[in-house]
């Protein structure tokens, strides 16, 4: 540690009431780890925020300092962008909270809460917001986008984003929301943590309670037939049934039948959120689709689907993904998923085509920083192993089926889920609003302080 910051510490210590911690800590290693073991970075410091004057302090800290700085929310980011070797972690986890406005419809939301907790504070008022599949990812998932179960029917997270508080690269606290700051506001939604740390989110709720969901299962040498299927099924489906398409492996233990354990299938994974009596008719097709092996479609509250994930991931394991937009799925495109299906390197790998569309697509192209409205679905293709010995077959496989499909893509990516694969793809990512953003990145960080993410550059 130089003598500069060395000394800046003792003054950041005194400044903040959450916990700092340098590579002395016998807390270091704990405090450092990410949800993605293929990544191993080791901060300079940690600083663990309790509010948001503790993340003024450290961000007033980082930029006296000149050090990188990283902002970690749940720690999910595949590529470890909540961390920096040599730098400052400002983590957000210990800045946790929600409360429920049932008679608004809102919630706020503190910057370090996860998923789960928005889903618990908010399933007893029969209300939710769109979000991710695994209730442990942190909220900073909202800024990127946001597909989940109900993103056919209540749009992405970010169109559910009604403000927030942002601390600035200067220290500053302002609030963002369509009547102060309106571009700031716009930037947020989907510009990821490129303009500050949001401390707080305010956050549109959704009528939403018990749903019928839960995994329909076909054998592996269905999937051609399947994916032919789904494509044109799930366009003109109605907005309250949801279903990504998946190549995966059987877990190897309850709930699912023992004879299916560790078998390669295809899937559908299907969140019907409308009327309960409705859900049969909206899934009849589906289970007209000859060579069904598993049927775990059932009613359920709504935290459950949103779980149901968790504990086959947990923190820990080898994550490598790539992702894509996609349009269209033609024949050639199904014929290049069956092949690298079949490849499944490990049997935590997975392949998930969300759909995108319904309400998602009632948003303009230009009216946040998503351009992909077009799309009908966010293609992720991800390897995922406990042992590291995997790691590299895990992306292999990865890479190589991103390389196959790109071709059938609509161009660019889903920022929540790319490793760091260089300034092209960021820009592919914004498309037709990256020039935009990098206007306001210049406006609220000209410095590019916050560079440690799926960075904009200020515009110049």
């Amino acid at each position: 540690m130089t003598e500069t910051l060395a000394t800046g510490l003792d003054e950041l210590s005194a400044a903040v009431r959450g916990a700092v911690i340098g590579r002395d800590d016998p807390e270091y290693d704990a405090a450092r780890a990410l949800y993605n073991a293929m990544i191993d970075k080791r901060p300079e410091l940690i600083v663990r925020c309790v509010d948001v004057a503790d993340v003024i302090a450290a961000i007033n800290f980082g930029r006296e300092s000149g050090i990188d700085t990283a902002i970690r929310c749940g720690g999910h980011n595949g590529p470890g962008l909540g961390s920096v070797d040599d730098g400052l972690v400002i983590d957000l986890s210990g800045l946790k909270g929600v409360r429920v406005n049932p008679d608004a419809g809102t919630a706020e939301v503190a910057g370090g809460s996860v998923m789960g907790d928005i889903d618990h504070a908010t399933h007893p008022f029969g209300m939710a917001t769109p979000s991710g599949i695994i209730s442990t990812t942190g909220v900073g998932i909202i800024l990127g986008g946001g597909i989940g179960h109900l993103t056919r029917k209540y749009g992405l997270s970010i169109d559910n984003i009604l403000g927030a508080d942002v601390v600035l690269a200067d220290g500053s606290l302002v609030r963002a929301d369509e009547n102060q700051n309106e571009d700031l506001y716009w930037a947020i939604r989907g510009g990821g943590g490129n303009f500050g740390v949001v401390t707080s989110l305010t956050m549109k709720l959704n009528p939403v309670s018990m749903v019928t969901a839960g995994p329909i299962l076909w054998p592996l040498e269905r999937s051609a037939d399947i994916l032919n299927w789904y494509r044109e099924f799930i366009l003109d489906a109605p907005e309250d049934l949801n279903g990504f398409f998946a190549f995966l492996t059987v877990p190897p233990g309850p709930p699912f039948p023992e004879e299916l354990h560790l078998q390669k299938m295809c899937g559908v994974v299907w969140c019907w959120a409308g009327d309960p009596d409705g859900a049969d008719e909206a899934l009849a097709e589906a289970r007209a689709q000859p060579g069904i092996a598993l049927d775990g479609v059932q009613p359920m509250p709504f935290p459950v689907i949103q779980s149901a994930f968790d504990e086959l991931y947990p923190a820990g394991d080898q994550w490598y993904w790539r992702a894509d937009f996609v349009e269209e799925i033609p024949d050639e495109a199904i014929a290049k998923h069956v092949e690298f299906g079949e490849k499944l390197p490990t049997w935590k790998s997975t392949m998930h085509l969300y759909p995108i569309n319904g309400a998602a697509h009632r948003v303009g192209s230009t009216d946040t920083p998503w351009a992909y409205r077009n799309a009908n679905w966010g293609m992720v293709m991800v390897g995922v192993d406990p042992d590291p010995a995997n790691a590299d077959a895990c992306r292999s496989w990865s890479v190589d089926y991103f390389d196959a499909l790109h071709p059938y893509s609509a161009g660019g990516g889903y920022v929540n889920m790319m490793m760091e694969e260089g300034e092209d793809r960021v820009e592919a990512a914004y498309g037709q609003n990256y020039e935009r953003l990098a206007k306001i990145k210049a406006k609220y960080d000209p410095d590019n302080f916050f560079h440690v993410n799926q960075n904009i550059k200020p515009a110049a």
